[in-house]
């Protein structure tokens, strides 16, 4: 048997798979957490790749891998000195410490059309170089010791690989730099000096389904990439699909063979880890909104769900706006979560209910940004996520996005692809690996509940 491993450096934790490279199947996993917060020491992610790659397969999975690969959580700011040590903890993709800095960017871009021309994305502040012009702009000090500049996963791939090893990324997660061309496949270093004030080094670009180098074991390194791009490698997604990813961070994407430059702002567009690109929308609100709710209401997530399907469609006119975090789509970075239509009558099960529908009419929105962006509809929406065990997520979902809902089963998606993209370098061909079959859910729409969110949210 051959074996591949794969792996996702999350927002939340380190995922490791350990992957038969023949047919797909899962050998071994493991999952180490990380630290909270926005902003992350990043020795804190080797730490947790090296815990959980460790007890893989008793203690001799990395061992036993012929070829690694490294999705993880993209745009993340991590910031090396001349030593290839961090300057500061990395600053995570949902920090929006630099809203004011994207908006400078963008207007010294020539404005939105011209930035979603230039690097595929108007930019918001979850991309790296709205980062890199805060820490210009806000901490001079540690800006002037900026050597090199890389991603979360990025960073990993360099702790695996072998020493003297260049480091590198691939064009799914530059392309969510700010600084790279994403339609033409090339850095823009003048975007990169111009977000810091001063030049630094960009790694090199391994293109898809070659490998990037040896890992300290001697394993085929692939290149990574950003774990949507790894989502999608690892469900097989194809044109006409529209994936919905429930996590920290709400996601809709689809795969095109088409770069999108949208200057609304909405769908940033981002390349793939294959030669096509993955046009994207995300919110910053998403699995939290239920994880607040269930503890507010002092229940579990099982109790979270029974209330809400004991509601009825609507929650008797409740209504939620979950920008709790700030939200990136819409671009309301201060935003705060607003209810609207309680009442002495209200009860717990409507504010459940309300809860479930504000998060899957989000996601409606996005997915209707993709449309727009694309010109056409989705042939499938699949949904994946650890939300997705919900079963008032299941029962809901198809009637709030108003179309057939397929659920492939639970898994480690991200993780997955990286594990493809690593059968994908040691052998030069990419698997056509097959997913379990996937469950449909179905239900009556409800277009009254969009339309009252949409009117809460246009008046807020």
């Amino acid at each position: 048997m051959t074996l591949v491993l794969g792996v996702d450096t999350s927002t939340q934790s380190t995922k490791a798979l350990l992957v038969d490279a023949a047919d797909g199947t899962v050998v071994d996993s493991r999952s180490v957490p990380h630290p909270a917060g926005t902003e992350v020491d990043p020795r804190a992610w080797s730490a947790a790749y090296d815990e959980a790659v460790a007890g893989l397969d008793g203690g001799r999975g990395a061992g036993r891998a012929e070829a690694v690969a490294i999705g993880g959580q993209q745009h993340g700011m991590v910031t090396l000195d001349e030593a290839g040590e961090p300057v500061r903890d990395a600053l995570l993709w949902n920090d929006t410490r630099s809203a004011a800095a994207a908006a400078e960017l963008i207007a010294e871009m020539g404005g939105p059309q011209a930035c979603a021309d230039a690097v595929g994305s108007v930019l918001v502040a979850s991309f790296t170089s709205t980062k890199l012009r805060w820490l210009r702009d806000h901490e001079p000090d540690h800006a002037a010791r900026v050597a090199r500049v890389l991603l979360p996963h990025d960073y990993l791939s360099a702790h695996v690989a072998a020493p003297g090893t260049e480091p590198f990324t691939d064009r799914g997660d530059a392309s969510g730099t700010g600084y790279f061309a994403t339609a033409e496949g090339t850095w823009r270093p003048d975007l990169a000096e111009a977000a810091l004030g001063r030049p630094f080094a960009l790694p090199r670009l391994v293109a898809p389904g070659t490998a990037a180098g040896e890992t300290t074991t001697g394993a085929v390194l692939a290149g990574g990439t950003g774990d949507n791009a790894a989502a999608a490698l690892g469900l097989g997604l194809e044109t006409g699909d529209v994936l919905i990813s429930i996590g920290t961070s709400g996601v809709a994407c689809a795969v095109s063979p088409v770069p999108v430059a949208d200057g609304s702002g909405a769908v940033a567009g981002f390349a793939d880890a294959h030669d096509g690109f993955l046009p994207l929308v995300a919110t910053v609100n998403a699995a939290q909104i239920l994880d607040l709710q269930a503890r507010w209401l002092g229940v579990d997530h099982a109790g979270l769900a029974d209330l809400a399907l004991a509601a009825p469609a609507g929650a008797n006119g409740v209504t939620l706006l979950p920008y709790y975090g700030g939200e990136r789509t819409p671009n309301r970075p201060h935003a705060t979560g607003t209810w609207a239509g309680l009442t002495p009558r209200t009860t717990r099960e409507d504010l459940a209910r309300a809860a479930f529908e504000a998060l899957l009419c989000s996601l409606a929105d996005a997915v209707d940004h993709l449309v727009a962006a694309m010109g056409q509809q989705p042939r499938r929406i699949l949904m994946v996520g650890g939300a997705t065990r919900s079963p008032a997520v299941r029962a809901l979902a198809p009637a709030v996005l108003g179309q057939p809902v397929v659920l492939p089963p639970a898994g480690e998606y991200v993780a997955l692809g990286a594990a493809r993209q690593a059968a994908w370098a040691l052998t030069g061909e990419l698997p056509a690996w097959t997913l379990a079959d996937a469950a449909t859910s179905e239900a009556d729409p409800t277009p009254d509940v969009r339309a009252r969110y949409a009117e809460l949210r246009d008046r807020t």
